[in-house]
């Protein structure tokens, strides 16, 4: 596996100055993300795949082990202050467990005993996607919980810096990484895992902006949960209804922090047709707007009609 191999560019990289040693390991953080750019047909489809299956129950759920596992825990972590994705629908498969997230328990990851319990354990149904993560493709753990997943129908994701693998071939969707050696031998914390948040942050923020959750690049589901949030949920609300910020404020404050709903308000929406509009599109601010435009549209026509009928009756002096 090449993530394994030594590099003989850097075979003396202990005896060269910090300076050049540093210049190195960045170059090598740039050549990871530039590895991204073949596999985006193939993190594009996923991300579909994964928008469909999802709905309204669906979880997204992440497996890994060691430095893939807190990668993968890290990306999640963030669904539900950003997008406001529910707790409840995320979910962590990571060998060794809960511990694991923020210490090294590496022997867990030969435990395939325990990935088929705690995918089992998760009740997984076609409805959920699993996004399982491992540098080398071969990790026991990983491979046995996205194995395991797929027997339940989930959509299955694997991501993995080696060809040929065990882990792109137990996924539906297989996404290839290849950074090759790395500096360190064998360190997939730096380039390998650099990829990997990349790619990890290209499918969760994939899913959501296909889910409705993000408008004109703003993160309208966010809760704004403190001071510094509230302030970003009123420039939203003024950047989308251009209002004041006090109108902003009142907006937000009347629709008990609902960035989207309080939009709605500051244009002059009742709280009631703001919040149908919002469940028939499905929380999708585009296509509230979309709506509302046709709804006007569609009134003024009648209107038209309707004049356009009186005259023609003698109803109205033309």
């Amino acid at each position: 596996m090449a993530t394994e191999e030594v590099d003989p560019r850097f075979a003396d990289l202990d005896a060269w100055s910090l300076t050049s040693a540093m210049e190195a390991m960045w170059e090598g953080q740039l050549a990871a993300v530039a590895a991204i750019g073949h596999a985006l047909p193939a993190i594009t489809a996923a991300t579909e795949a994964a928008k469909a299956a999802l709905g309204d129950p669906g979880r997204i759920v992440y497996v890994g082990a060691g430095t893939s596992g807190r990668v993968a825990v890290q990306d999640g972590a963030e669904l539900t202050p950003t997008f406001a994705w529910p707790n409840e629908r995320v979910c962590f498969i990571v060998a060794g467990g809960d511990s694991a997230f923020v210490t090294s328990i590496e022997g867990a990851e030969d435990d395939v005993d325990d990935a088929v319990a705690q995918i089992n354990a998760a009740r997984l149904t076609s409805h959920d996607v699993v996004i399982a993560v491992a540098a080398s493709g071969t990790t026991p753990f990983t491979v046995a919980a996205l194995q395991q997943a797929g027997s339940f129908g989930a959509v299955t994701i694997g991501v993995a810096n080696n060809r040929g693998t065990a882990l792109l071939a137990s996924a539906k969707f297989p996404i290839l990484i290849e950074t090759g050696r790395e500096l360190i031998a064998g360190s997939t914390r730096m380039k390998a895992g650099t990829a990997q948040k990349v790619v990890l942050n290209l499918i969760s923020s994939g899913i959501m902006l296909r889910l409705g959750r993000v408008y004109r690049s703003m993160m309208v589901n966010m809760p704004p949960s403190n001071a510094k949030l509230k302030r970003r949920a009123e420039a939203m609300v003024v950047q989308i209804a251009h209002c004041d910020p006090s109108q902003a404020a009142r907006s937000l404050e009347q629709a008990e922090g609902d960035i989207k709903t309080a939009a709605l308000l500051a244009l002059g929406v009742n709280r009631a047709d703001a919040q149908t509009v919002l469940n028939n599109c499905n929380g999708n601010l585009r296509r509230v707007f979309d709506e509302l435009a046709e709804n006007r549209d569609s009134n003024r026509d009648r209107h038209s009609k309707e004049v356009t009928a009186r005259n023609q009756d003698g109803a109205v002096e033309p």
